[in-house]
């Protein structure tokens, strides 16, 4: 079976390292996402965020709850981490 990545960030390697280790022992692998500073990488609309994890990444933002999801390779997820463009979302004015 695919395991799936989910990124950990934090200032604090200790803590970073107990999270990746139960992230491990859960059936995921982690990916080292780094410090804090870094965790827009995978914040809403960006690369390493939800759509990353569905099977068909076109799928519209309305439906995204009930779309099929596929596995995310580490690499995968670090190469969308590694893409991400910074996404100000809560500066948008509704």
């Amino acid at each position: 079976m695919d395991r799936t990545a989910p990124p950990v960030a934090s200032d604090d390697d200790e803590a970073k390292a107990v999270a990746a280790a139960l992230i491990e022992r859960l059936g995921f692998d982690a990916v080292d996402a780094g410090p804090l500073s870094e965790s827009w990488r995978f914040e809403p609309e960006a690369k390493a965020y939800t759509r990353v994890y569905l099977a068909d990444r076109q799928v519209p933002a309305g439906s995204m709850l009930e779309a099929p999801v596929a596995p995310v390779s580490a690499d995968a997820l670090r190469s969308a981490l590694a893409a991400a463009t910074r996404v100000r979302v809560a500066g948008r004015v509704f």
